[in-house]
């Protein structure tokens, strides 16, 4: 795929008409209107994007991008990059937070080595690793427009292979040590936001190690100098492979018409950068949590998705998303068993 052939790429919007048969079925649910409030909402949206007011939610998975990024040679964290090798592992063996989150509610879980700095093959994680890292960009670009555009395939060609599998939602997890540095960076090119207000400390820096992570995004937006509309450059130069891969699991999501959850910072960075490459992307995706980075709450704006979720969540791996799994899927027991009004002889609630 070329850069203009991702440009060209068309979304279809999701159906009204069943959007509306969704909520009416909720209305006739034994309940006060709106009862469920966002809940109903978002079953809707569900429904319109996967083409029927009677959908089935069970086969539910969790797309985790895994990559190492070259900026942590900068010190802008507190871990190194053996980290995300061994988390990748953990996660393989589904022994990690997500794995066994995703357990407890019958959804799966896939690992992804998009990108992680070492040669080894991780058991029970796909192999579409691009390049064992990407490179430091405050001295370069963190990535090539060629390899840019294969993260972005793997994301999408995942999603389509899942939906082949009867997949029916999907999700978005990430692993990467300094990959809150990179979605601090993209997020603060895209929305033209000050540096100091949208990096947070990631997974626990010290004030000096926030401070200089801020130092360091900082001095690579005034060395690239990105316009707000240069989402593709942005995305390529201090992005990371695995927000190139999640960005196309979003782009993929809206293709191929499966509803996609995010998850937290990462991945809400990943999601403004799929509607920006590919407008209309936005109507396939899910919110589930405001991450506690600050980053998160101004892309969610950007997004106009208001997450159901406020808790302070960090922990990545997509187990926000998972969390979100389980709250729709008790939504979902009412939708599927509709008690009606009229099971009970209760005249039904009329919306003026």
């Amino acid at each position: 795929m070329t850069k203009e052939e991702l440009q060209q790429l068309e979304i279809r919007c999701p159906s009204e008409e069943i959007k509306k048969q969704v909520q009416a079925n909720w209305d006739a649910v034994a309940k006060p209107l709106d009862g469920l409030g966002a809940f109903e909402a978002l079953t809707a949206k569900l429904g319109a994007a996967l083409g029927t007011a009677d959908f089935d939610l069970t086969k539910k998975a969790v797309i985790v991008m895994c990559a190492d990024n070259g900026i942590v040679a900068e010190g802008v964290s507190q871990s190194g990059q053996e980290v995300t090798a061994a988390v990748a592992a953990s996660m393989g063996k589904q022994a990690s937070s997500v794995g066994k989150m995703a357990k407890s509610i019958g959804a799966d879980v896939f690992p992804v080595d998009i990108g992680i700095n070492s040669t080894e093959k991780i058991d029970g994680v796909l192999d579409q690793k691009i390049r064992s890292g990407t490179r430091d960009f405050l001295m370069e670009p963190a990535m090539t427009e060629a390899e840019t555009l294969a993260a972005i395939e793997v994301g999408m060609e995942l999603v389509r292979r899942f939906k082949a599998e009867g997949y029916s939602l999907l999700a978005t997890g990430e692993m990467g040590i300094g990959n809150t540095t990179t979605s601090s960076a993209v997020a603060a090119a895209l929305s033209g936001c000050a540096v100091e207000e949208i990096t947070g400390r990631g997974a626990g820096l010290s004030d000096a190690g926030l401070l200089r992570k801020r130092q360091v995004i900082a001095e690579a937006l005034q060395k690239y100098d990105f316009g707000k509309d240069e989402t593709f450059r942005i995305l390529s130069t201090v992005g990371g492979l695995d927000i190139a891969g999640l960005a196309g699991v979003f782009i993929g999501g809206a293709l191929y018409q499966i509803p996609v959850v995010l998850d937290g910072v990462i991945s809400t960075v990943a999601a403004l950068v799929a509607e920006r490459l590919v407008p209309g992307t936005r109507a396939y995706m899910i919110p589930s949590h405001k991450s506690k980075e600050p980053a998160a709450a101004r892309m969610l704006e950007e997004l106009a998705l208001v997450p159901v979720i406020d808790a302070s969540l960090a922990l990545g791996e997509g187990t926000g998303a998972v969390m979100m799994f389980a709250l729709l899927d008790m939504a979902m027991t009412l939708y599927e068993t509709r008690t009606t009004f009229s099971d009970i002889s209760v005249e039904q609630y009329v919306r003026f």
